[in-house]
C-alpha cells in the first residue's frame, strides 16, 4: 500500500502534465521525477529499470485511471 501511495503521488506530480501531449503512452517516473515515456510498457519498464533501478520508479500508462486496483474475490 505504501508503494502505491508514492506511484499516486509521483504520477500527480510529474506524470498529470503529459495527459494533453501523450495520452495512452506509458511513462516510468523515478522518485527524483525524471521520466521514460514510449508506447511499449515493456520496453518502458525495462529502461526504467535499467536507468533507476528495480522497484524506483512509478509505471503507468498516461491518462488511464489511476484509482483501479486489482481486487481478490471476496468468495
Amino acid at each position: 500500500a505504501k508503494r502505491a501511495k508514492l506511484d499516486d503521488q509521483l504520477y500527480e506530480r510529474y506524470g498529470k502534465a503529459l495527459e494533453k501531449e501523450h495520452t495512452s503512452e506509458f511513462v516510468a517516473i523515478a522518485e527524483d521525477g525524471r521520466l521514460i515515456i514510449g508506447e511499449d510498457e515493456l520496453a518502458v519498464a525495462k529502461q526504467a529499470r535499467d536507468r533507476f533501478g528495480a522497484g524506483h520508479f512509478a509505471l503507468r500508462r498516461i491518462g488511464a485511471d489511476a484509482d483501479i486496483r486489482w481486487r481478490r474475490p471476496t468468495a
